[in-house]
């Protein structure tokens, strides 16, 4: 019998005396994760994170919205908040993934507000990472403060109508070394309509997903304390909702990647 099972060992690929240990598979958990970027952005700004996920056996997708990054070419007028929406929904469901730990950085947190109200079925967990919550109906600019939208349509208006230039790396908290240099190169401008038109939810912002917000706390933008301010609020009267906070600056993913593939890692494992 022991000679016949070494056999069939052999025939199956499994070196001789392999223990059972070692042929068994792992059950450590696999997650898999989709991030979305944030305005200015594509899914590359994702790679220092998204390769630290996926050494250690996750699936991690980083969509890329119309008319930024890769597809820099096809921004027009017409790319509204629906298009951002439709752009992730559609690769979930293209993708066919499931139990998804959905995170939207920055400006993203529109998108995956919208991917929640559509597509709950399919997903595990909202995190918000330092971003912008709108409420059903609301739109960027009438949920900023009103010195921050006057200055963002003059300059949307200064640009013709198409798009938001692209501001200064220390927006996003980058203010030396390679990375300055990389922002330059690859931040793109940025669908002026996805500031005014609104969000088109039916159902209240999360859908009954458990979600996380991640504040930023090192030189806080103005632009996003709204935002956060209601997520605090909204995890202390609320079940399912959780807010922290990481010492990092706007650009999480780029400064502190170890500390947020961690921290994204925490948070899926709930």
């Amino acid at each position: 019998m022991k000679r016949r099972t070494l056999m069939t060992a052999a025939l199956a690929g499994v070196p001789l005396g392999a223990s059972q240990a070692q042929t068994a598979p792992m059950s450590v958990p696999r997650h898999t994760f989709v991030l979305q970027h944030g305005a200015w952005h594509g899914g590359w700004c994702w790679v220092r994170v998204a390769d630290r996920l996926r050494a250690q056996g996750h699936r991690v997708f980083t969509p890329t919205s119309t008319g930024l990054g890769e597809r820099k070419h096809l921004i027009s007028k017409d790319i509204t908040v629906e298009v951002l929406v439709t752009d992730l929904v559609n690769m979930i469901e293209a993708e066919e993934l499931n139990d998804v730990v959905l995170v939207g950085h920055s400006f993203g947190g529109i998108a995956i507000s919208g991917a929640a109200d559509r597509v709950a079925g399919r997903l595990r967990q909202l995190v918000y990472l330092d971003a912008v919550i709108l409420q059903p109906g609301q739109s960027a600019l009438s949920s900023v403060p009103p010195a921050v939208a006057i200055q963002r349509r003059d300059a949307i208006r200064a640009a013709g109508g198409v798009s938001l230039a692209v501001p200064p790396t220390s927006f996003f908290g980058i203010t030396d070394g390679p990375d300055v240099e990389w922002l330059r190169r690859r931040l793109t401008p940025h669908p002026a309509a996805t500031y005014d038109s609104p969000l088109n939810i039916r159902n209240p912002v999360g859908n009954g997903l458990p979600t996380t917000y991640i504040g930023c706390t090192l030189n806080p933008l103005a632009s996003i304390e709204p935002m956060r301010q209601w997520a605090r609020e909204r995890a202390a009267d609320r079940d399912g909702w959780t807010y922290e906070e990481l010492p990092t600056v706007h650009n999480a993913m780029m400064t502190k990647p170890d500390l947020l593939a961690r921290t994204l890692l925490r948070i899926a494992a709930r």
